[in-house]
């Protein structure tokens, strides 16, 4: 026991010996002062001569002569000094020493050889002895590079072996997935770190090459079989994906293969310095849920959408949220003159005004704190600001809360989105852009419904004002799509916050599937349906494949480096109210349009005439002011024919209508509307 205190205590004092200035909490430790290096560095030369010296003496001969012994170590000084200063040799931090920081003392070292060569020219040509022998600079100029590099490794050894490798973190094991440039990139900052995150095994080479050789002394491993194999060959828990050249393909099949046999998967999105390690480091993370989603990238037509909000001024209602903060950002790369930010939620929507400021970006910003229910306060906020264009964004969509508040969901949905729809007409704003959901198609919950009526209102009023040739009327957008990865809304929140909790994570139903977008794609989007619509479309978004929601839950689970139903429980808890197995993003009976853009096609949509849609809405919000759920709902099948409930609490209410012959409003028209 003696002993090993005894250890312990050599150990910290070791590590004490290396802090410089004293006081200093080992978690905080100091770099050398750059005169104490070019001490060292002075120390090292006069060694290195010194050895030179004795070395040539040792073969009769004399590096310099005698008489010119004290004249020829001050100009050797001097002249190693100064080229020091030149290239700045002590200016580097010892332990994270590099190739640069060698070929400047190389540099150093080459130049003070010639001018001393020089010197020795200059004499001669003057008829006297010269001071230095050649050969003895020129071994001198080889050992003060050995010594000065090998003294800068031995403490960037010494520090990594003591300081970055004696902290109690578990290192990962982990093969890099590449060996080109980015890869050795990647490995160089991750051996920088402190503490070390990883403890690297090697690098694999996609083309199975140069199997015999090593970078940075680690092996260069080949796949013989499969990733999964070689990692459990080698004992190690994670892969980091570094190759640039991989395809989307290729790198999901990757990371599907390894985190079905549990492996970690880390991946870097983006650097854009690849000469900074820290950057590479602070981007080394987790491969993310989103990131396996097989989507292609999206291409904008950035001319039209620029020309649609380039020097203009825009309002974004419900900014702070997911998907209208993203909007917000969005926008903001097509140079408005002056955007207006409304949201009810205070904290939010200040985290994002500042991050907006932090952007430096010459546009005007506005911070609204507004509810779309109160007109009044809209109609100042229209008056004050005249926006050209409107990204309606504020809604409720929690479908298992609306079913508890349907009032509520008519005030805010609904009524809402009247009040902005009215306004953006009466102060003649250019384009107004709905952000509706999937869930308003066949609704079966009173959010759907909800967000189908809004839909109904926006559409006709804008073929009401257009039929009747009205000047400078409103091209009124609807964008319709399904869950996004990330938002407020989202499962994935959800999930990892229960993964980090321990579990169990909860899904409603084994066979419960959903669209999903990334918010930024979803948003990308919404600009771009923007930039083409003429008014009056229901644009639909390409969701890709639809998700099992189950499959979801399993491959986040394996992501964080778990197992599912073994370190991770999934519970079946049942379907919430209001809640569909599956979503569509079509009526039964529409039919949809293709556009230029392959990712967006319009819903030909039955709409009926706008004074009948809105006489219906302004009853439908007369029933909510008196909050009997019943009544609200029984009006809103009456609006939209096609809402089944899914809430037992109202599925009585079909049969109800059917027995007092109470039937749907039939359909009056149908707009065709061209791509």
């Amino acid at each position: 026991m003696k002993n090993n205190t005894h250890k312990k205590l050599s150990f910290d004092f070791f590590k004490t010996f290396l802090v410089v200035d004293s006081g200093i909490s080992f978690k905080r430790l100091s770099y050398l002062p750059i005169w104490v290096v070019l001490l060292l560095d002075i120390f090292i030369v006069l060694f290195s001569g010194l050895v030179t010296y004795f070395l040539l003496l040792d073969l009769k001969l004399n590096y310099v002569p005698k008489d010119y012994l004290e004249l020829g170590i001050i100009f050797y000084l001097i002249t190693n000094v100064f080229f020091f200063w030149i290239y700045k040799t002590y200016s580097g931090i010892i332990r994270h020493s590099s190739f640069i920081d060698a070929l400047k003392l190389f540099f150093s070292q080459f130049s003070t050889f010639i001018v001393v060569v020089l010197l020795n020219v200059f004499l001669l040509l003057l008829g006297k002895q010269k001071i230095y022998l050649t050969t003895g600079a020129f071994i001198n100029a080889i050992l003060s590079f050995c010594f000065l590099f090998v003294f800068r490794m031995l403490v960037k050894q010494t520090f990594d072996l003591i300081f970055r490798d004696s902290n109690s973190v578990k290192k990962i094991s982990a093969i890099i997935y590449g060996s080109d440039a980015n890869a050795i990139a990647v490995a160089n900052a991750l051996k920088s770190e402190t503490p070390r995150r990883f403890k690297l095994e090697g690098f694999i080479d996609k083309n199975n090459q140069n199997s015999t050789k090593r970078i940075l002394n680690l092996p260069i491993f080949q796949i013989k079989k499969s990733i999964a194999l070689l990692m459990r060959s080698k004992n190690v828990e994670g892969l980091i994906i570094a190759d640039k050249s991989l395809t989307k393909k290729e790198r999901l099949s990757i990371v599907e293969e390894c985190i079905k046999y549990g492996f970690k998967v880390y991946t870097i999105p983006v650097v854009a310095d690849w000469d900074d390690q820290k950057e590479i480091s602070n981007n080394i993370k987790n491969f993310d849920i989103q990131d396996l989603l097989e989507r292609k990238p999206i291409v904008l037509n950035t001319d039209a959408i620029s020309s649609k909000l380039e020097g203009k001024s825009i309002l974004v209602t419900g900014a702070a949220g997911s998907i209208g903060s993203e909007i917000v950002r969005q926008v903001l790369l097509f140079n408005p003159k002056k955007i207006i930010l409304l949201d009810q939620a205070e904290t939010p929507l200040h985290s994002l005004s500042l991050e907006i400021i932090g952007m430096g970006l010459p546009v005007e910003v506005y911070n609204t704190i507004g509810d779309v229910r109160e007109y009044k306060e809209l109609e100042r906020i229209f008056s004050n600001h005249h926006p050209d264009v409107v990204y309606h964004a504020a809604a409720y969509k929690h479908v298992p809360m609306m079913e508890e508040n349907p009032s509520q969901a008519i005030f805010t949905n609904v009524l809402g989105t009247k009040n902005v729809a009215d306004l953006s007409n009466k102060f003649h704003v250019e384009r107004f852009v709905m952000i509706s959901t999937d869930k308003a198609v066949n609704p079966s919950s009173i959010m759907g419904a909800s967000k189908r009526i809004a839909e109904m209102y926006v559409q006709s009023k804008h073929f009401k004002h257009k039929n009747n040739n009205t000047e400078r009327y409103t091209k009124f957008i609807t964008t319709r799509f399904g869950n996004v990865l990330g938002s407020n809304g989202s499962v994935v929140p959800l999930f990892t916050k229960q993964i980090q909790e321990g579990g169990p994570i909860t899904i409603t139903h084994p066979e419960i599937i959903r669209f999903f977008m990334t918010i930024p794609e979803a948003c990308q989007l919404v600009l771009e349906a923007c930039s083409m619509g003429n008014g009056g479309e229901i644009y639909i978004f390409d969701m890709g494949k639809p998700v099992k929601i189950i499959n979801l839950a399993k491959k986040m689970i394996r992501l964080a480096g778990y197992v599912p139903n073994k370190d991770i429980k999934i519970k079946i808890v049942g379907l919430r109210p209001g809640e569909k197995l599956y979503e569509e993003l079509l009526n039964d009976s529409a039919q949809n349009l293709t556009t230029h853009h392959k990712k967006i096609r319009i819903a030909v949509e039955v709409c009926d005439e706008f004074d009948k849609v809105n006489k219906s809405i302004e009853e439908l919000i007369a029933i909510s002011l008196s909050g009997n759920p019943d009544m609200i709902v029984t009006k809103m099948k009456s609006i939209v024919p096609e809402y089944k409930s899914l809430n037992s609490v109202f599925q009585t209410l079909d049969i109800k209508l059917k027995e007092s012959c109470v039937k749907p409003n039939k359909l009056d028209m149908k707009i065709k509307i061209t791509a």
